[in-house]
């Protein structure tokens, strides 16, 4: 379950339209909030205020016309900005691989730059729509007028960094300074100094500390400990899909290898591809897989159509190595 969620997490990470709907949803709640706001005030409560002239204070055509121009504004620069990522895409693609896409969708200053100017259109078109122009039933949210040009202002200043951000973040050194930067977190996290499974007992408090020494093992340390005949007589547990193993939930199948009195042999590791059929658990003793432990274990094994990063740190070396080949080949020629 732990790695399904951290599939899902990362999958929200790299995604164009979480953020932004998370910033149109507060741009709603403020929209509603400021009108609100302005329709429990008393007539003329501007009058009295120290920051009037800071105030919006025109009447209700004014108030139309200011949010019109700024929600036609930040619609239009959202397809611009929208325009340069996509020109920073194929840029990045074409001189530093594919594999750095993912590099530019989860970077959170575009995420932020296109919700902040989708937001300002969605705040602009709620308060748009509560101004009421009758004379006998005439009504201007001052207050939320206001707000919608300070957005306007702000999605300006957003929209010169975020010049600068492009033309920066699309250079060959900002880009392996961050798949690098990436690497060692993920070598860091992967490969932890201390014993993970000794935080993992530490988590679960002192009583599963004493209820059993479950560990796990790589490489020929692990072979070692298997039972004769292994490989001839455990229970295969095979993988019910095709694509990358890439997350697997190492912490989960201890536990769950402790409950069940089971030795587990992971086939496969983290940014190998699978096929539907091919062998991807091994279990001992033999007999002891049902449909109910077959799917716990394969809960804890999370697979998808791309590699990420989350367990499989050669993925980014890969993605180091890539824009070092193409720097050297004849049709880029940058041998910096």
């Amino acid at each position: 379950m732990n790695a399904r969620l951290l599939k899902f997490w990362d999958l929200l990470r790299g995604s164009f339209w979480f953020l932004p709907t998370l910033m149109s949803l507060a741009a709603l709640a403020l929209a509603l909030g400021s009108v609100e706001v302005d329709t429990s005030m008393a007539d003329g409560w501007l009058d009295d205020a120290r920051w009037a002239y800071l105030a919006y204070t025109g009447g209700a055509a004014g108030a139309s016309q200011v949010l019109s121009t700024i929600a036609g504004s930040a619609i239009t620069i959202a397809g611009t900005v929208f325009s340069m990522t996509l020109v920073a895409l194929t840029l990045a693609s074409s001189q530093l691989g594919p594999r750095l896409l993912r590099n530019f969708m989860r970077d959170r200053v575009n995420q932020v730059v296109l919700g902040t100017f989708i937001s300002t259109f969605v705040y602009c078109l709620v308060v748009l729509r509560t101004i009421r122009r009758q004379d006998e039933d005439m009504f201007v949210p001052h207050l939320a007028v206001t707000l919608g040009v300070v957005l306007a202002l702000a999605s300006l200043a957003v929209l010169i960094y975020f010049i600068h951000h492009v033309a920066v973040s699309i250079q060959a050194d900002t880009m392996v300074t961050r798949v690098g930067a990436e690497l060692l977190d993920n070598i860091d996290r992967l490969f932890p100094q201390t014993d993970p499974l000794a935080r993992l007992r530490d988590r679960r408090g002192r009583a599963d500390r004493q209820a059993g020494t479950a560990d796990a093992t790589r490489g020929a340390a692990a072979q070692i400990r298997l039972p004769a005949g292994f490989d001839e007589r455990a229970d295969t547990v095979a993988s019910p899909v095709d694509g990358y193993l890439q997350q697997v939930d190492v912490m989960e199948l201890v536990v769950l290898a402790k409950a069940e009195g089971l030795q587990l042999r992971l086939e496969r590791q983290p940014g190998q591809y699978l096929i539907t059929g091919q062998p991807l658990l091994r279990v001992w003793p033999p007999g002891r897989v049902d449909d109910a432990l077959r799917e716990r274990l394969l809960d804890a094994c999370v697979s998808g159509d791309q590699r990420t990063a989350v367990q499989d740190f050669e993925f980014v070396v890969c993605q180091l190595v890539e824009v070092a080949v193409r720097a050297l080949s004849p049709g880029i020629n940058d041998p910096f």
